[in-house]
């Protein structure tokens, strides 16, 4: 009897999760259907969650063939997204490891003095950065971004929370094998570390991808525009057009969602070995 009340508990605890996750998915819903519309149909009354009349073909081609760049918009938003999120993995991984792994004087202490720079809000930075910039003849590209979001502080600090769980004893092993710190690194330490890993590619990734603040303030020319500002620039030009609005915004997403679906796997496993550690 209370094997069933609890069937029946968890059975009404599902659907009232998934009538929540309906609700929440209900503007992505909306958006799709509108991409899929003619521009008189998007404000019908009642909603047409299912056109009627199909324009994905128009809506789409005023997207990416219009006389906006789009598609120039949504390389530079791969080129920026992709190189600096493998910097990140690269520099934030070796620094995190260096932290964990190395023994070396004040390692300690310089760890919390570049955790202190955390505190410090991206906004108080914003002049000193442009001056450098323009000191290193990097204002206005693509470069000069890149350099900026090579490396992160708080990528370094959650690698490095996830290195000190494992254990030394496979440092020590490779150590009376002959093998050096690189080989330790790459061997051993990436290999375990695929989980958070896979977590940090999707953050920084999404991160990167949705930055509108620092293309903003340190790119001028239209052709490095990224995704962000292309949006804007789509939006300003077919304010009266939601249709195709709605299309570039479907197209925005399309890459979050995929970098999610292939790396979610060793995101989920690393949840599930963080469940039954210790």
């Amino acid at each position: 009897m209370l094997f069933k009340k609890i069937q029946v508990s968890r059975l009404l605890l599902t659907v009232l999760l998934a009538a929540f996750s309906v609700l929440f998915l209900v503007p992505l819903i909306w958006m799709l259907s509108a991409a899929a519309k003619y521009e008189q149909d998007v404000m019908s009354y009642p909603i047409q969650w299912i056109p009627q009349q199909w324009n994905l073909i128009g809506n789409f081609k005023e997207v990416w063939m219009g006389k906006v760049p789009f598609s120039l918009f949504y390389v530079n938003s791969l080129k920026l997204s992709i190189i600096m999120t493998l910097c990140t993995l690269v520099f934030s991984s070796m620094a995190a490891f260096a932290f964990t792994k190395i023994p070396f004087r004040g390692r300690n202490a310089a760890f919390a003095l570049l955790l202190s720079f955390m505190i410090i809000p991206s906004e108080a930075t914003l002049v000193p950065r442009y001056l450098l910039l323009k000191w290193f003849h990097l204002y206005n590209t693509h470069a000069g971004l890149i350099v900026m979001g090579a490396f992160s502080m708080y990528f370094t600090f959650l690698l490095r929370q996830f290195m000190m769980g494992i254990h030394n004893d496979f440092i020590e092993a490779a150590k009376m094998d002959g093998a050096g710190y690189f080989t330790i690194f790459w061997k051993i330490m990436i290999p375990l570390s695929k989980p958070i890993l896979a977590t940090v590619a999707i953050i920084k990734f999404i991160w990167t991808w949705n930055d509108y603040q620092n293309p903003l303030i340190f790119l001028i020319k239209q052709q490095l525009y990224p995704i962000p500002l292309g949006l804007q620039m789509f939006r300003n030009d077919y304010a009266d057009n939601y249709s195709a609005v709605m299309m570039a915004s479907v197209a925005a997403i399309i890459p979050l969602l995929i970098i999610f679906i292939i790396l979610q796997k060793q995101v989920i496993k690393g949840i599930s070995l963080g469940g039954v550690k210790g």
